[in-house]
């Protein structure tokens, strides 16, 4: 016997942007059927629950792209949320601070991306950086007013309260094992569990990459993992910043470098850097999985992003190993701070989009079939831009529903 199509809209990915996407779906079609499928016990186990908590202003990103649009909107949408929601937030600021004549010049092509990306910016002097941060060193600074920091696990567990109110279903410990679309529907498996639906919507992050793989969607990338590996300073020095603070980023380099991050719990954390990782899902020390290093050393793009970043991914594998040579990294800016102020904090895992080719996608990602759409690269700012993420995806399901 055919079971009946039992759900309009099936989710994979309890995330902040899958939560996003679930409420934003139930809110336009109140009467839909939405069923959201987690493959973890409890929502944001993954990049959502092990990010740095800062809600961004958009200042890296290229003018007209869609990080720039999402993040300034994001931003907005995000404050805006954390206000309805009793979320406790704080609207900080952050310091990106030049400490060599290099990084000056680099901060004033930052300032201009800054204005054409119309965020407010205020230039500083050494003078005035020692001014706002006595414990900050440096030649110069951009202070962005628009930062600010946020729990998003607790963002994303209020967006999903509002989700069910609404009639949404969740089911947690659902992890799927195989998908099947033909003509009349999307049909997934977990467990013993078979469900059918008419169209699924796919934020699966680490694991974008193969659900793509279980419906045979072709594709020219793959879900590589970067640990971002953090430390946090003790509780004496939770004053020693007001702001965020970060270095000038290298151009050359894929990521932002070490900076000093205010948490909303009171913490300040270091970090984090950039290493390949050999788990998708490894947040410990040390973290091996043989199935994904295979993965790996078998994709040719693999390779290529090694070979083109080698310098740089030398410098931060030694620094995981070496911690003094993690430490240098933050005194540039920090002078004060010693070796033993650098205490354990957990990893995060940044999902990588990587083509084949080595390039890393640096934008979001889409791919799709006739009965589903998949988010296949949702990279920082995600979770600050995780309310207009879901919206645009929304979108592209009405363009593709009719």
């Amino acid at each position: 016997m055919i079971k009946p199509i039992a759900y309009d809209y099936l989710l994979i990915g309890c995330g902040i942007v899958g939560a996003s996407t679930a409420l934003q779906l139930q809110q336009r079609f109140p009467a839909a059927r939405i069923l959201l499928l987690e493959k973890e016990p409890s929502a944001a186990r993954h990049q959502t629950g092990h990010n740095s908590g800062v809600i961004h202003a958009g200042v890296y990103y290229a003018p007209g792209s869609l990080k720039a649009r999402f993040c300034r909107e994001g931003s907005r949408a995000t404050f805006a949320f954390c206000e309805r929601h009793q979320i406790p937030y704080l609207r900080c600021g952050k310091l990106l601070v030049a400490t060599t004549l290099a990084e000056v010049e680099r901060m004033e092509a930052l300032a201009v991306r800054c204005r054409q990306n119309e965020i407010e910016i205020e230039p500083l002097n050494a003078g005035q950086l020692k001014s706002a941060e006595p414990n900050i060193a440096g030649l110069a600074a951009l202070r962005v007013p628009a930062t600010g920091i946020v729990d998003y696990t607790r963002v994303t567990t209020a967006l999903l309260e509002e989700f069910t109110q609404l009639g949404g279903e969740i089911r947690f410990s659902a992890q799927v094992s195989a998908l099947y679309e033909d003509d009349a529907c999307i049909e997934v498996i977990y467990g013993a569990e078979r469900i059918r639906g008419s169209f699924l919507v796919c934020c699966a992050g680490l694991m974008a990459d193969r659900v793509l793989a279980q419906l045979g969607i072709e594709a020219d990338f793959r879900i590589l993992p970067f640990r971002g590996e953090y430390y946090q300073l003790p509780t004496d020095y939770n004053s020693i910043v007001s702001q965020l603070i970060y270095p000038i980023p290298d151009p050359e380099l894929p990521f932002l470098g070490v900076h000093l991050t205010r948490m909303i719990d009171g913490r300040v954390t270091v970090g984090p850097n950039a290493v390949i990782g050999w788990k998708r899902e490894g947040y410990g020390r040390v973290n091996f999985s043989l199935r994904d290093s295979i993965d790996n050393l078998r994709y040719p793009g693999f390779w290529r992003v090694m070979r083109t970043h080698l310098r740089s991914g030398m410098v931060e594998m030694k620094n995981s190993l070496w911690k003094r040579g993690y430490l240098q990294q933050v005194r540039k800016y920090c002078p004060q701070l010693a070796l033993s102020d650098l205490r354990p904090y957990p990893a995060g895992i940044r999902a990588q989009a990587v083509k084949s080719d080595g390039s890393l996608v640096q934008d979001f990602l889409f791919a799709e079939s006739p009965r589903s759409l998949h988010v296949c690269n949702a990279p920082s700012p995600a979770a600050t831009s995780a309310l207009p993420i879901g919206d645009y995806i929304c979108d592209k399901v009405e363009e593709r529903r009719g």
